[in-house]
């Protein structure tokens, strides 16, 4: 006998309807899985084995044959533990139930309890776009799965429990939808930073237009605690991006039952020893790397120089077009990375190049090589240059408040809700060629500024468009329509100091 049951699987972030056919047939006693699993799921034969005999079942004693189709399509995780078992009982006919419009995901343990499973939102929206009715997944699994809005999902945490709701005995309660927000956390506040007024302007234009930017410092100035402070004042996230970037986070099993939806735009801080392959995603099964879980929010690379050179050169290609392709034998998946760089280094390998107190041993050749560990193609890429300077006495011995973050993520907040408006959800660092002319225009004082510093400053034709867009953000927070000459101004300081260009 042969019985189907629904279920989902994963390429890439993006879910898909996958069946499970169960075929139970005469001759020696085998148990085969096929249409491509990986190691996990040929493993499920043994948990469902030990899993039907210690909840009361008869195991059947024949040749079991279970396809997952797609054939053509890896088939990746424990997920497909349910389904196998839900299709054995059936066609060995020690359950009369009817599966139609219903679908089961789910690790089992060799109890018969279901473990929670990566990926469930992507799957769940899968489910919503096939028409499934019914979504059975394990209780932590449940919050997230209701983020979908779309079938209704009953929490399982046993099978004892799914089979007495399958055949009408004790129904299974849906379950409620996920709140917007189950976790309040607040990060570090922008007022624990003393001084750097002109590092705090910068980092506002940078949230507010969803800038690049590179803090050049010696050491203990700031410039990881001013990062580290950047979360607090981005703009609240749409919903739209709060999924998009749960999707990712889920994949990596980075989300829980206590906080199933990120609802706060993601800080990523990794070490100046990750590989290519960790920066960009991939593996023999493609998954996500840093700059897609930076997605809608920031990747800070701290002493930018220290990373290796083919890591840096993976974001160029991601910063442009806002994803990133991947391919491997395996096949080839696509992951949405629209992220903010934030980044700081010191000026040298000592870190006291051109500072006044002349502690700088470094020889011009020493800086150079340092430096040139950066390639023109990302520099060009960065939209705000900021020399974080050294600190006085009088300003860490001072007492006079500074702004705090929710103060300034309001001017952000409100800044941002124009270029969405304008610009039909897109931010001024992500402005189209289209828009950049229409809202960008400069006005003859401007050109002639800008012919000025084109020529002297040897700009580029992507450097000379993410000033405009630039100017148009300082613009954007001074409510202005047009862009003047002070903003342009302003704009034109962001540029790279000169021992960087070298």
């Amino acid at each position: 006998m042969v019985y189907s049951v629904q279920s989902l699987g994963l390429h890439g972030i993006m879910g898909y309807p996958v069946t499970v056919e169960c075929d139970l047939s005469n001759g020696l006693p085998a148990f085969t899985v096929v249409g491509l699993p990986d190691t996990a799921v040929s493993e499920a034969r043994e948990r469902v084995r030990a899993a039907i005999k210690n909840c009361g079942f008869r195991f059947p004693v024949s040749r079991i044959t279970v396809n997952l189709a797609p054939a053509h399509l890896k088939k990746i995780g424990t997920l497909y533990d349910l389904p196998i078992l839900i299709g054995i009982l059936v066609a060995s006919n020690q359950l009369s139930i009817q599966t139609e419009h219903c679908a089961f995901l789910g690790e089992l343990s060799l109890t018969g309890h279901l473990r929670p499973t990566t990926g469930m939102l992507p799957m769940a929206l899968a489910a919503k776009r096939a028409g499934v009715e019914h979504l059975f997944v394990p209780k932590e699994n449940a919050p997230e799965a209701t983020l979908a809005d779309g079938p209704l999902i009953y929490p399982v945490e046993h099978i004892s429990q799914l089979v007495q709701h399958l055949t009408g005995e004790v129904p299974i309660s849906p379950a409620p939808s996920c709140p917007a927000s189950t976790i309040s956390t607040t990060g570090p506040d922008l007022s624990d930073v003393k001084g750097q007024d002109a590092v705090k302007r910068a980092l506002e234009i940078a949230a507010a237009g969803g800038h690049n930017i590179l803090m050049v410092g010696p050491p203990g100035t700031g410039k990881s605690m001013l990062a580290k402070r950047l979360p607090g004042i981005l703009p609240d996230m749409t919903q739209t991006e709060a999924l998009e970037t749960t999707e990712i986070h889920s994949v990596m099993g980075l989300t829980s039952a206590q906080n199933p939806l990120i609802h706060q735009r993601p800080f990523r801080s990794p070490h100046h020893s990750i590989s290519a392959v960790g920066m960009s995603g991939g593996g023999a099964n493609p998954k996500p790397g840093e700059i897609s879980l930076a997605h809608n929010g920031v990747l800070f690379l701290d002493e930018l120089p220290e990373f290796q050179k083919d890591v840096l050169e993976v974001l160029r290609q991601p910063m442009e077009d806002g994803v990133v392709h991947i391919s491997r034998a395996s096949g080839s998946v696509s992951y949405p990375s629209r992220f903010m760089l934030v980044c700081a280094m010191n000026p040298c390998k000592c870190g006291w190049y051109g500072h006044p107190s002349g502690r700088c041993k470094c020889s011009e050749h020493e800086v150079q090589k340092y430096l040139s560990r950066l390639s023109g193609p990302l520099l060009d890429r960065i939209d705000l240059f900021i020399e974080v300077s050294s600190l006085d006495f009088e300003d860490l011995a001072g007492q006079t408040p500074s702004e705090s973050s929710q103060q300034v993520k309001e001017r952000v907040n409100w800044t941002r809700s124009i270029q969405t408006k304008r610009e039909y959800g897109q931010c001024n660092a992500q402005m189209m060629q289209p828009y950049l002319d229409q809202f960008c225009h400069l006005n003859d004082d401007c050109q002639r500024m800008m012919r000025g510093a084109y020529e002297r400053m040897g700009l580029t034709a992507r450097s000379y468009d993410r000033i405009r867009r630039v100017a148009r953000t300082i613009a954007d927070l001074d409510g202005e329509l047009e862009i003047q000459v002070p903003h342009l101004a302003e704009a034109l300081q962001y540029r790279p100091p000169a021992y960087l260009k070298r």
